[in-house]
């Protein structure tokens, strides 16, 4: 049974805009997609979104800023020192919320006939669903799913 009684949430008490206020931008998104994907260096990044530089810099620090990536300085022989960017174990989390994105996107807002990507078992190479699942381990559907505000101090 649904409450009829809901808690307005500060926006400081929400995860969710709180983790927006990290990967809540466009470009943000798309840095991370390519990050999966095993897209490290800065030009590279800029080539594969299409991205400015300026705006490319500003994302890869509220990254790094909040531990999602870290930079990490490479050399080619004779070259420079550059820097690629790294996934975090932090990071590495987000897989989840990419996937979420991408199965409504497949769902929802599919261009053409299939999705451009599949979410597959490294292991087992079977196809794999982004869901809900319970302290036991089984899926729960979504229409299940309720988000229930916690009371203050719980």
């Amino acid at each position: 049974m649904r409450s009829t009684t809901r808690r307005a949430l500060r926006d400081s008490e929400c995860s969710i805009q709180r983790s927006l206020e990290v990967i809540g931008d466009p470009w943000t998104v798309l840095v991370l997609r390519e990050a999966f994907l095993g897209t490290t260096r800065f030009g590279d990044l800029v080539t594969a979104i299409g991205i400015s530089t300026d705006l490319l810099t500003d994302r890869l620090a509220r990254l790094v800023e909040a531990g999602v990536m870290e930079k990490r300085p490479y050399s080619e022989p004779g070259k420079r020192t550059r820097y690629g960017y790294l996934l975090t174990p932090t990071g590495t989390e987000l897989r989840v919320v990419l996937g979420a994105l991408q199965q409504w996107g497949d769902t929802h807002r599919l261009n053409g006939d299939s999705p451009s990507m599949e979410r597959r078992s490294r292991t087992t190479a079977q196809r794999l669903e982004v869901a809900f699942v319970d302290e036991s381990g089984q899926a729960v559907p979504l229409d299940d799913v309720d988000f229930v505000p916690r009371a203050a101090g719980s």
